[in-house]
């Protein structure tokens, strides 16, 4: 017989049946002599968990979507099916109390495992998270999900004193009941996005061709006898927003700062900017590097290649769905800036396992700054940020305050290594990888990028 413990007021029930949940987390009998069920703490519990569980769906879908009330009905079968159990077992042991204690105690416990699951999901979203983590926080939340059910079955059938295998026989089925109904209703969650194929518009699909040409017009001669940076942007990957903003940042930057106004060109895969700018593929850096050779002095003007997107070894993601894009690898981009007769190259590219594309673009003259090593990932992708970890680091931060592009990255190296150690990631290791006549070069083409104070460079004179 369970002697539950008479009801005092609201708040201090309300307190008893709070503690009562950790207790019932840690699979203790302790949590039956502290519980005080009445039909006012099963509604607010009830509210309360329905609140945490849409809280915590709102999130999950990305903070857009709508209201699904059938997922609020699949989320309410639980506590029914609980109730149901409580009225059987209360008839069973002839304690009428006990009707209501499942149901309860499988709300409180599963209340703050919610709220517990929305903070996870928050920092997760922010970004701020241990990279460890992320792999096993899908398999934590299902294991809190199964044991929240179970740990009432285990608490309640040992009090009551069943029979080893009554007690296996009720954990499996309702095992069984948890497997299922996760399966069936998936497709229902309380707050719902609903899936819209990828589509490319009829107005972007004509204007870029229009947009392509207008960038590659736009590319200006050097003046004879002087040095001039050509800057080339590329945003590889169109489902997050980081890598557009970067992009867009940098190239202004480089233009107003660094002078390569008139000489400069974004390539963008984003949904946004699809009749705005032209996207990114492999043809169209094929057609830009094209005339960027065409345009530049071979002998003394320098190409500035900075790529940002997603990446696998030897793979730097191409993405523009609905398109069917071909992804950028080392040999092809050696090969493509070989054939445009660009001689000077700084080539820095932010992505994971970027490193593996430095062996290939190897030479005398090319200076090669990857985010990370060849087996590392790199960080910061997320559509709230607008640099990488890499990008924020090197261009926002370093190339603001530094004079030379190696003290850039040593700058950035260790920022970012900062960064990641706080996080706890796996440190991404940038490399940095220079061929012996650039490294004579470099020094007067910096001239050019970082001139002397109070000294304008022409392209700023003649933007403004």
């Amino acid at each position: 017989m369970i002697d539950f413990k008479p009801s005092i007021n609201f708040w201090h029930d309300f307190k008893s049946n709070q503690t009562a949940g950790m207790w019932l987390f840690l699979g203790s009998r302790r949590a039956l002599q502290i519980v005080r069920p009445s039909v006012m703490q099963l509604v607010f519990w009830g509210i309360l968990g329905g609140c945490a569980n849409s809280l915590f769906s709102w999130l999950s879908s990305g903070r857009v979507g709508d209201f699904n009330p059938q997922g609020l009905v699949s989320y309410a079968l639980w506590p029914f099916i609980a109730l149901i159990v409580g009225i059987f077992l209360s008839q069973r042991v002839n304690n009428p109390r006990l009707m209501m204690v499942p149901t309860l105690l499988w709300l409180v416990l599963d209340t703050h495992i919610m709220l517990f699951q929305c903070l996870i999901q928050y920092l997760g979203d922010v970004d701020v998270l241990p990279y460890l983590l992320y792999d096993y926080i899908p398999t934590l939340f299902i294991i809190l999900f199964v044991w929240q059910s179970l740990a009432v079955v285990w608490v309640i059938s040992r009090e009551l004193k069943w029979p080893w295998w009554e007690r296996a026989l009720i954990m499996l089925a309702t095992l069984f009941t948890l497997v299922v109904w996760q399966m069936s209703v998936k497709d229902q969650p309380i707050w719902k996005v609903e899936e819209i194929p990828p589509s490319f518009a009829e107005d972007a699909f004509y204007a870029q061709s229009r947009l392509l040409n207008k960038a590659l017009d736009g590319i200006q001669y050097g003046e004879f006898a002087q040095s001039h940076w050509y800057f080339m942007g590329v945003a590889g990957a169109s489902y997050q927003d980081v890598f557009k903003l970067e992009i867009e940042r940098i190239k202004e930057q480089f233009d107003t700062r660094f002078g390569t106004f008139g000489r400069s060109i974004e390539l963008v895969n984003h949904p946004a900017t699809r009749t705005e700018i032209p996207i990114a593929s492999k043809t169209s850096m094929e057609m830009a590097l094209r005339r960027i050779g065409q345009q530049m002095n071979k002998e003394s003007d320098v190409l500035f290649l900075y790529m940002t997107s997603h990446g696998l070894p030897n793979v730097f993601e191409m993405e523009n769905a609905p398109l069917d894009l071909a992804q950028v690898d080392p040999k092809w981009l050696r090969e493509t800036l070989d054939a445009a007769g660009i001689r000077w190259r700084v080539i820095v590219i932010s992505s994971c396992y970027s490193g593996s594309f430095v062996p290939a673009l190897q030479d005398e003259n090319t200076l090669i700054i990857t985010a990370s090593a060849a087996d590392r990932q790199s960080f910061g992708c997320s559509s709230e940020a607008d640099y990488t970890y890499f990008g924020r680091a090197f261009f926002d931060q370093a190339m603001r305050e530094q004079t030379t592009i190696q003290s850039a990255f040593v700058e950035a190296k260790e920022t970012v290594a900062q960064w990641e150690n706080a996080q706890g990631f796996e440190p991404s290791e940038p490399q940095w990888s220079i061929g012996k006549n650039m490294e004579l070069m470099l020094p007067q083409l910096e001239q050019r990028l970082f001139p002397p104070k109070g000294i304008v460079p022409a392209t700023l004179k003649k933007a403004s």
